[in-house]
C-alpha cells in the first residue's frame, strides 16, 4: 500500500516531529516578517467577514508553533492569496531576527516556481505575510491520492524544482528544508517552493554550521555536525526528493532517529525494479556522501534523464527578467482604485510591498475558479485526515507488538 510505504518509518517520522518542532520553536516556525506599509483592519468590517486591510480572509489553511495561514481574497482585485499571520509576542529577539531575514530573502526571489510574496504587513503585536496562494496543495498529499509517479511525470516536476533551486544557489541562496512537505502546487500543478524559514545567503569559502530541516532529507555531514558551504546539502535533499517522487518513498529511513542517521552514513539504498537505469545514474550525482564530490546543479541540468523528451529545451539556468513596474494598464487600474501617481511611483520605485505593490502585482495575476479550489482544498484536508489516521493505526500497533 503506497500510504504505508510512505509513512512505514513510524518511530523514525515521531523522531523527526520532535526534532522539527525544537528546530522550530527556536526561529519562530520558519515565518518571515519584515515592517512595510499596509492600511490594517485587522477585525471584521462585519461580524462575518473578517479584514485585514484590503483582504477578506475565507479560512485557515495552515497552523504552525506563533503563526497560522489563512486562505483570503484580495477585495480590489478578486485574487485568492494565502496570508500568514505570526504572533511576533511569542518570538525572542533572536527568532525575530532570523525571520526578517527569511522576508529579506523572500524578497530577492522571483521566479515562476518559487511561491511569491506580494506584501508585508506589521503592527505591534502581529505580522502579515500576504504571499502567492498554491491552491493544489503539497506534493506529499499528492503522492498519497495518486501514488508514486511515472518517470515523465516525476521529470516535469522535478525540472521545474531543479531551475527554482539552481536559481536561489546562483543568488547565493539556499533553502535547507527541502522536501515533498514544502513543495506546493499551483491550479496548474506547476511547482511552487515554499518555507524559506531556514534559508540562509552564503559566500563561497565562508562555512555555515546550522543543522536545518528535516532529518530523512538531510546530508550526512549535517549528522556528523561538520560545516558545509552551503549548495551541497540542497543537493542532496533534491536527491532525496527525485527518489520520493519515482519510487513513493524515502531512500533512508529507520525506526529511530539514530537508525535513520546511520542509515543516511552508509549511503546505501535500494533501487526499485521500475526505476530506469538513467535516472538511478542521475540519482547517484545527489546522493554521494562526500559533499565536494556531488554534482552542481548546472551540471545536473545537462543530464539524459533530466532533458529526455526536452531535446529541444535542455535545461539551462533562468534568466531573471527586469521587474515590470510599467504596465500602463495596471497602473491605470491602481489610479481608478484611488491610488494617487505620487503613491504609484513611489511603490513601485522602491519595491515597498505595500498596499499599493500588492496590488499591482496582483492585477498581474490569473483569476482562481474559487469552486474547483473549493473543492481541491476539500480533498486535501481529507487526505491529511487519512493520512494522520494511518500513523495513528501503525503506531499503535507498533506499540503493541
Amino acid at each position: 500500500m503506497f500510504i504505508s510505504k510512505l509513512i512505514r518509518s513510524a518511530d523514525a517520522a515521531k523522531a523527526v516531529t520532535r526534532q522539527e518542532e525544537a528546530i522550530k520553536a527556536k526561529t519562530g516556525d520558519g515565518v518571515g516578517v519584515s515592517s512595510s506599509g499596509g492600511r490594517l483592519s485587522s477585525r471584521s468590517r462585519t461580524s462575518e467577514e473578517p479584514h485585514i486591510g484590503k483582504y477578506k480572509l475565507l479560512k485557515t489553511i495552515g497552523k504552525g508553533n506563533f503563526a497560522k495561514v489563512k486562505l483570503a481574497k484580495h477585495v480590489p482585485t478578486g485574487k485568492e492569496v494565502a496570508i500568514k499571520i505570526i504572533d511576533k509576542t511569542q518570538l525572542n529577539p533572536g527568532s525575530l531576527q532570523k525571520l526578517f531575514r527569511e522576508v529579506r530573502i523572500m524578497k530577492m526571489l522571483d521566479h515562476p516556481n518559487i511561491v511569491k510574496l506580494f506584501q508585508v504587513i506589521e503592527t505591534e503585536k502581529t505580522l502579515y505575510l500576504v504571499m502567492e496562494y498554491a491552491s493544489g496543495g503539497e506534493v506529499f498529499d499528492y503522492l498519497v491520492l495518486h501514488g508514486r509517479m511515472k518517470e515523465k511525470e516525476a521529470r516535469a516536476k522535478f525540472r521545474q524544482i531543479v531551475s527554482a533551486v539552481q536559481y536561489c544557489h546562483q543568488k547565493k541562496i539556499i533553502h535547507r528544508d527541502l522536501k515533498a512537505e514544502n513543495l506546493l502546487l499551483d491550479s496548474e500543478m506547476n511547482i511552487k517552493i515554499a518555507d524559506f524559514g531556514f534559508s540562509n545567503e552564503f559566500t563561497p569559502g565562508n562555512k555555515l554550521d546550522t543543522f536545518c530541516g528535516s532529518p530523512p532529507y538531510a546530508a550526512p555531514e549535517l549528522f556528523q555536525g561538520k560545516k558545509y558551504d552551503g549548495p551541497e546539502v540542497d543537493v542532496w535533499s533534491l536527491g532525496v526528493i527525485l527518489y520520493t517522487l519515482v519510487s513513493g518513498s524515502l531512500p533512508f529511513d529507520g525506526s529511530t532517529l539514530r537508525e535513520l542517521r546511520e542509515r543516511v552514513l552508509r549511503g546505501k539504498y535500494r533501487i526499485p525494479f521500475y526505476m530506469s537505469t538513467d535516472c538511478e545514474n542521475l540519482l547517484k550525482k545527489f546522493l554521494v556522501l562526500n559533499p565536494t564530490k556531488r554534482a552542481s546543479l548546472e551540471n545536473i541540468m545537462k543530464d539524459k534523464w533530466m532533458n529526455m523528451g526536452y531535446e529541444d529545451d535542455e535545461l539551462k539556468p533562468y534568466l531573471e527578467p527586469e521587474p515590470d513596474y510599467r504596465d500602463h494598464k495596471r497602473i491605470e487600474a491602481l489610479a481608478s482604485l484611488g491610488y494617487t501617481r505620487s503613491e504609484i511611483e513611489d511603490s513601485l520605485g522602491q519595491a515597498k510591498y505595500d498596499d499599493v505593490f500588492a496590488t499591482y502585482l496582483l492585477l498581474g495575476r490569473k483569476t482562481t475558479d474559487v469552486s474547483t479550489q473549493y473543492i481541491k482544498n476539500n480533498v486535501i484536508l481529507t487526505l491529511r485526515f487519512i493520512r494522520f489516521i494511518y500513523l495513528f493505526i501503525y503506531l499503535f500497533i507498533h506499540e503493541i507488538h
